[in-house]
C-alpha cells in the first residue's frame, strides 16, 4: 500500500506577544491509499490544527509533509491552491453549496478553477451526482433539498476532481441522525471502493466507522490507535 499522507515530526506553534503555543508537537502519521481514517479529538486538541495542515489550508512551523509522494510544507501559497483543487476533496460540516445555483453547478465549481471546458464540466458533475444517489436532483438548487441532500452534493463536488483525498470536516455535525446514517454510509461505500477517505470529528460513534481512529491530544497523537468496532 502507497502512502497517500506521510507527516515527519510536524509542529505547528503560534506566537501571541510573548506566548508560544504549540498547537501540533511533533506529529508522525502515515495514512496509505484507500484507507479510512478518523482524526478524533477534544476541543483544543490540535485536531483542527491537524486538519488544516493536512488540508494544505495551512503549513507546519517545522517538519515534513508529503501529500501522494509531493512535500507540500514549503510550498507557496499559490502552489497549495493548486495542489488543493487538485488533489484534495473537501466536505465541511458547513455545505458550502452556492444558494443561485443548481447542484450540479455546485458540483462543477473545482473543475471551473480547473480549467475545465464546460461541455466535460457538466459531464463529470452529472457523474459524481449519480455517485452520491442525487441524480434525478441534479437541476434543484440548494433551498429545495434536505440537509442530508446538501451534503452529498458537497460529497459530490469533493469527489468531482478525482482527488487522492477526500478530507471531512466534522461532515455530519449538522445533520439529523436519519441525514447522519446516510452520510456515513455514503463514506462507508466510497471506503469499499478504494477512496482514501480523512475523517475529522469529535464524536466517538462517527469515529468509529472508519477503519483505523487516530487519537489527538495536546497536539500529539497517542501512542495507541484503536481500529473500528
Amino acid at each position: 500500500m502507497s502512502a497517500i499522507i506521510e507527516l515527519s515530526q510536524v509542529w505547528k506553534s503560534y506566537e501571541t506577544g510573548a506566548v508560544r503555543v504549540d498547537a501540533l508537537r511533533g506529529i508522525d502519521a502515515t495514512i496509505g491509499e484507500g484507507e479510512y481514517v478518523s482524526v478524533i479529538g477534544p476541543s483544543g486538541s490540535g485536531k483542527s490544527t491537524l486538519m488544516h495542515i493536512l488540508g494544505c489550508l495551512d503549513t507546519p512551523t517545522s517538519g515534513e509533509y508529503h501529500l501522494a509522494g509531493q512535500d507540500v510544507s514549503t510550498m507557496t501559497e499559490a502552489e497549495l491552491a493548486e495542489i488543493r483543487n487538485r488533489r484534495i476533496g473537501f466536505v465541511f460540516q458547513q455545505f458550502n453549496l452556492l444558494a443561485s445555483m443548481a447542484a450540479w453547478r455546485n458540483v462543477e465549481l473545482p473543475l471551473v478553477y480547473a480549467g475545465v471546458p464546460r461541455p466535460e464540466r457538466r459531464e463529470r458533475a452529472l457523474a459524481a451526482l449519480a455517485r452520491v444517489g442525487l441524480a434525478e436532483r441534479a437541476d434543484h438548487k440548494p433551498g429545495e433539498l434536505s440537509g442530508g441532500q446538501q451534503q452529498r452534493v458537497a460529497v459530490a463536488r469533493a469527489l468531482v476532481t478525482e482527488p487522492a483525498l477526500i478530507l471531512a470536516d466534522e461532515p455530519t455535525g449538522n445533520l439529523d441522525s436519519d441525514s447522519t446514517r446516510d452520510i456515513l454510509e455514503l463514506f462507508d461505500e466510497l471506503s469499499s471502493v478504494g477512496r482514501t477517505i480523512v475523517l475529522i470529528t469529535h464524536e466517538h460513534d462517527v469515529a468509529a466507522r472508519a477503519g483505523r481512529q487516530l487519537v489527538v491530544r495536546d497536539g500529539e497523537i497517542m501512542p495507541m490507535t484503536v481500529g473500528a468496532s
